[in-house]
């Protein structure tokens, strides 16, 4: 009778993925129906008691109410009563699971496999003054405050259509300018530093060839205050700058015809600057996620995270933020820094978003969207979980402050909010000279001065959004490619984009979105 029983059975696979050996809950990756028979790997059958969907997860074996739901090999909930084969929803699992903060005194995580010189790839990159590599060359308009962000995108804008066109100008990638609606009116301290250190940032990216700086000229962060921030950074800008005052010309249409007089006259001088060939140690890799869903940590992120190692045993750079997707695996990244220093900065990292998100009445725990609970995302640690190992499973070098730029190569953790309009910024003006930005339910954000590479969890969403979106994961689900395949696959991709033989579907659609994190709010 049990081995008719088991014939009936479908081997898991089929339908399902059980993540890790210790998990008590299977992924369902197909279609599944109410009363559906799979045979898990150790022979034994189980039956799921109600139609699954796609994401979402069932219980390989009885989870008696107060013991932990596993998955990644880690508790994600505590079990209100769940019987063998049944839905977990938030109807028979609680959220609560305790973070335990165990981290040693002698922490000394060994430094990551490189790999020899001679085994390291190469790309096509643009030398700067200041010995930094980028991957674009982009002439920048940057308003130092919302006072100038309208003649700033007019100038980009109308520039690109009269002055700029890659035929003339093979080398260059753009006019782009980053409006925004911060600056006068602010509060002096952190909020102000945090705005100028982002722009300043953006302007001294190395895949900037040139800027120009505008003001209105009355604000609080006007060209001179900029020029003081500036002045007292420890390292100059080297590269060509212009600055407009709107007030000093004589208002936006003069400042306008001057700016696209300007742009003309610096359209060449950018120009100059060629590809030329570096190792990959030299690149900046900004890992992001957004629009995830219940295969965004089984399939997307740990390619990413794949990729991301190949980076860094390459001797280059990967940065990491979203600190509220942090939480409920910090302890995990912790225990990954270099030193017990580092740790407890990570934890740091953490309490300090906690502390701040309360301040406006948020709670990291409500950073799931409606898109990642209709996706399989239930809770924050569900989310996390999945959502570190984009940064691979090298140690961790050093903490970092929104937009600051890294004192070290390897990986960096930076501080900022899951939030995507804020976070991609974020990571360019840290630094970043290529973005991965991974999503499940899709999603087509891009930057105004670097590319940011799609990488789908699935094939359903690639398929459906194709325009938007540059490669995909999704075998990973089928079981037609294995992670270090994939892995591999984009970190390829991620060495054409940075060379510019490929254009990411975000640059070719004109997605230059930007806007930094400001503290008087709270994003998740």
């Amino acid at each position: 009778m049990l081995d008719t029983y088991a014939e009936k059975a479908t081997a898991i696979s089929e339908y399902a993925i059980i993540v890790n050996p210790d998990d008590n809950v299977a992924v369902v990756k197909n279609e599944t129906r109410d009363g559906l028979m799979l045979m898990l790997p150790s022979g034994e059958v189980v039956t799921v008691l109600k139609a699954v969907p796609p994401g979402h997860r069932f219980a390989t074996s009885e989870i008696p109410a107060g013991e932990f739901v596993r998955q990644y090999g880690q508790p994600i909930g505590t079990s209100l009563g769940i019987e063998k084969g049944e839905w977990v929803t938030h109807e028979n699992m609680s959220d609560d699971v305790p973070v335990v903060r165990n981290l040693p005194d002698d922490l000394h995580t060994p430094a990551p496999d490189y790999f020899a010189p001679e085994e390291v790839g190469t790309f096509m990159g643009f030398r700067r003054a200041d010995g930094r590599v980028g991957t674009r060359n982009f002439l920048l308009i940057v308003p130092t405050s919302m006072c100038a962000s309208h003649e700033a995108t007019q100038i980009s804008m109308m520039a690109e259509f009269i002055h700029y066109s890659r035929e003339k100008y093979p080398n260059v990638d753009g006019v782009v300018a980053i409006p925004h609606n911060k600056g006068c009116g602010c509060q002096d301290g952190s909020n102000l530093d945090l705005m100028m250190r982002t722009l300043s940032n953006y302007a001294d990216h190395p895949n900037v060839g040139g800027v120009i700086l505008i003001d209105l000229g009355c604000e609080k962060t006007n060209l001179t205050y900029v020029e003081k921030y500036l002045t007292n950074r420890e390292k100059p800008i080297q590269k060509p700058v212009f600055k407009i005052g709107i007030q000093d010309v004589g208002g936006t249409q003069s400042a306008i015809e001057l700016g696209l007089k300007t742009v003309a006259e610096m359209l060449p001088e950018v120009n100059r600057s060629t590809r030329e060939e570096f190792p990959l140690s030299e690149l900046v890799l900004g890992v992001k996620c957004g629009s995830s869903d219940g295969f965004s940590g089984i399939s997307a992120n740990p390619a990413l995270g794949y990729a991301s190692d190949l980076l860094v045993r390459s001797g280059g750079t990967v940065l990491l933020t979203e600190v509220p997707e942090f939480c409920g695996a910090e302890h995990i990244l912790a225990n990954r820094a270099k030193d017990s220093e580092t740790g407890r900065r990570i934890y740091e990292l953490v309490d300090w978003y906690k502390e701040y998100a309360s301040k406006f009445g948020g709670v990291l725990g409500q950073n799931p969207s409606t898109g990642n609970k209709a996706g399989g995302l239930l809770n924050i640690t569900i989310k996390s979980l999945g959502a570190i190992v984009k940064a691979g499973t090298t140690r961790i070098e050093d903490c970092l402050d929104y937009a600051e730029t890294p004192r070290v190569r390897g990986l960096n953790l930076m501080q900022g909010p899951g939030y995507d309009q804020e976070s991609t910024p974020g990571l360019v003006a840290s630094g970043a000279t290529v973005v991965v930005f991974t999503t499940g339910n899709g999603t087509t954000i891009g930057n105004a001065i670097t590319p940011v590479l799609k990488l789908a969890s699935n094939n359903r969403v690639f398929e459906k959004m194709s325009q938007d979106l540059d490669i995909s994961a999704g075998n990973i689900i089928l079981g037609t490619e294995s992670i270090p395949e994939v892995g591999t696959r984009l970190f390829e991709y991620i060495r054409k984009t940075a060379s510019g033989e490929i254009q990411a579907k975000a640059e070719i659609l004109k997605h230059r979105e930007f806007q930094f994190w400001a503290e008087q709010t709270v994003s998740l």
